[in-house]
């Protein structure tokens, strides 16, 4: 009886580290590919954390990139999920078209997401919107539905462009389409002040830099007439949806985008970051990465 003890033992202690060593290997593994939109832009995509976990894809904001998202994607607390994150077009290495349609019309944007979301074989996601990416995630809702996703986060998310909802920055928005590279590049580096309440150390700074200044001109101008189709997209959404905000936003009108959300839909919930910018996942990036997880895992339970 002993020796089948002993078996057995050894037979479950092999099986764990069977277990572990495909859990610790899923988790290793970051994968870099292109995927290509309907009109043709190449959309950059990355992939890390389990991929056996839920999956969550993080869209990030006007100048950015899918390097933004490192305080998650090297997170101890979201590394069960599967990590996908992208550049949007006309930023980072995904394909920047050069006329202003391909920007300016909403469609265009929700049409990259739901070819990341088919492409990726991402089953029942949640959305993450920072900024931009908020509008990115209304324009998906209004043109596919909420019916392949679990829930969405916009964190510091653009529900509208309008005044009651936008803080007022008409010279920087104007120096970041400059035709004079000075003007243009400190335009951008005013724009990625703004967005902190707290700056950043030094090489996070010169890394968002960087983002911006690959970023295409021809976005940055016509992306400020974005067609958005917020009502559509929130009023009919079923699936649980989050507003995380910083308090201190110097960009999106905290009070004003929030009440605007949940006019369309008042079961949308919302919690504010007492201590961030329009950046609570890198100002506050602990206790972000645990709200997260704890609604990744509501929704898709849900």
């Amino acid at each position: 009886m002993s020796h089948n003890i002993f078996r057995h033992g050894l037979l479950a202690l092999a099986a764990t580290a069977a277990t572990l060593a495909v859990s610790s290997a899923a988790i290793a593994t970051t994968k870099n590919y292109t995927v290509t939109a309907p009109d043709g832009v190449t959309i950059a995509v990355q992939e890390s954390g389990n991929s056996a976990g839920p999956t969550v894809v993080l869209i990030h904001g006007l100048l950015g990139s899918r390097l933004n998202w490192d305080a998650q994607v090297n997170s101890t607390v979201l590394r069960r999920y599967r990590i996908i994150t992208y550049d949007l077009r006309g930023h980072g290495v995904s394909g920047k078209p050069a006329e202003a349609e391909a920007y300016r019309d909403g469609r265009r944007w929700a049409d990259d997401l739901a070819t990341v979301i088919e492409l990726t074989h991402a089953s029942n996601p949640v959305l993450v919107g920072w900024s931009l990416g908020g509008a990115v995630i209304s324009n998906y809702l209004a043109a596919s539905g909420d019916s392949q996703i679990a829930g969405a986060v916009y964190v510091d998310g653009v529900i509208e462009l309008k005044e009651d909802q936008i803080v007022s920055h008409p010279e920087v928005y104007r120096d970041m389409i400059s035709p004079d590279l000075k003007t243009h590049l400190d335009g951008e580096r005013t724009f990625l002040s703004l967005c902190f309440h707290t700056q950043p150390d030094r090489s996070t700074i010169e890394r968002l830099l960087a983002n911006a200044a690959m970023a295409s001109w021809e976005m940055q101008g016509a992306v400020q007439s974005m067609t958005i189709a917020a009502s559509e997209g929130l009023s009919k959404t079923r699936v649980p949806v989050l507003l995380l905000y910083g308090e201190h936003d110097a960009l999106v009108n905290t009070g004003g985008a929030i009440a605007r959300a949940k006019e369309i839909d008042p079961h949308i919930q919302s919690k504010l970051y007492a201590n961030s910018g329009h950046a609570p996942f890198m100002e506050e990036p602990d206790r972000f990465n645990h709200d997260l997880a704890a609604f990744i895992d509501t929704a898709v339970a849900h």
